[in-house]
């Protein structure tokens, strides 16, 4: 009796795990989304987004980090994309730091254990919603870049300052982008300083310069890339303050490798997803997903 309990209950918690991680299909299949050209103001679908890489070498996804729809979105994003370019497709990812691509590389060529690259590429909390992309582009053989900065020098100029990167040795240095770093002042400040509630939130420039150091290593990181990979499609998926209107990281692209040609996703969650306001939404940002906020995010 009690083997048949354990076998009911083990059973009962495979069901539980499974609907959790298809019930964003199961939306998506209700249509609990909207993909929208921000330039017609109509709704594209995502062979349309990939088709539009035609006139583009980097199509930035901004997210919402927890948005189960948008999750799932990204890695069909990321599908359509390969297969109109295959070969020719990398994925670029804020979720890992430059000095994991190793780890990284290795587990894309199946040297090592997922467990051992979880833990060693330093994985986020909710690496659950990137794996699908991570394992699509390992079985494809499709390049992934660990784009963000480390994250102990992220801290350190946050508490010191970006004069404090100074100090590092070259090994060091050599997970970021040549010093100095550029701070994009101007529109890009005044929107990080409204979303910071003002200036005395911010505690001086230090945090601002830190969100900088993060925007230019992923372009640093795409940059380096780039040039080494002439023709490719640069899939990069980050946090939408990153590169929404095309601000930050967008803009510090441009730094690094100004020929590159950029479109940009921002991905919102919106109770009018079926029929926006427009007036709330840039036409910098080219395309525009609007999510349904019923559906359960995935943290």
């Amino acid at each position: 009796m009690v083997v048949v309990v354990r076998q009911v209950n083990t059973c009962f918690m495979k069901l539980k795990l499974l609907v959790l991680i298809l019930f964003p299909l199961f939306a998506l299949g209700q249509q609990h989304y909207k993909i929208y050209s921000t330039a017609a103001q109509k709704v594209v679908t995502i062979d349309d987004v990939a088709g539009g890489m035609n006139n583009a070498d980097v199509l930035f996804f901004g997210e919402e980090h927890n948005d189960s729809t948008c999750h799932v979105l990204e890695s069909a994003l990321l599908e359509a994309i390969a297969q109109k370019y295959p070969g020719k497709t990398a994925l670029s990812l804020e979720m890992f730091e430059t000095d994991c691509q190793e780890v990284l590389d290795e587990y894309l060529d199946s040297m090592i254990r997922e467990k051992n690259f979880v833990t060693e590429a330093r994985a986020w909390h909710n690496y659950k919603d990137y794996r699908p992309m991570i394992e699509y582009a390992r079985s494809g053989k499709i390049p992934v870049i660990a784009a963000n900065a480390p994250a102990r020098y992220v801290n350190m100029v946050n508490r010191m300052g970006l004069s404090s990167l100074d100090k590092l040795d070259k090994t060091a240095k050599a997970w970021l982008p040549p010093l100095p770093i550029d701070t994009a002042t101007g529109a890009y400040y005044d929107k990080f300083v409204e979303i910071m509630s003002g200036h005395s939130a911010m505690g001086g420039m230090q945090m601002f310069q830190a969100q900088n150091l993060w925007d230019a290593t992923m372009s640093w990181s795409i940059a380096k890339f780039a040039k080494k990979h002439r023709g490719y499609k640069i899939f990069q998926v980050n946090g939408g303050f990153h590169s929404g209107e095309k601000l930050g990281a967008a803009t510090q692209l441009k730094k690094y490798a100004p020929k590159l040609r950029v479109l940009n996703i921002a991905c919102f969650s919106e109770e009018n997803f079926d029929n926006p306001d427009w007036s709330k939404y840039s036409k910098d940002n080219d395309y525009i997903i609007l999510t349904d906020p019923t559906v359960p995010k995935t943290y």
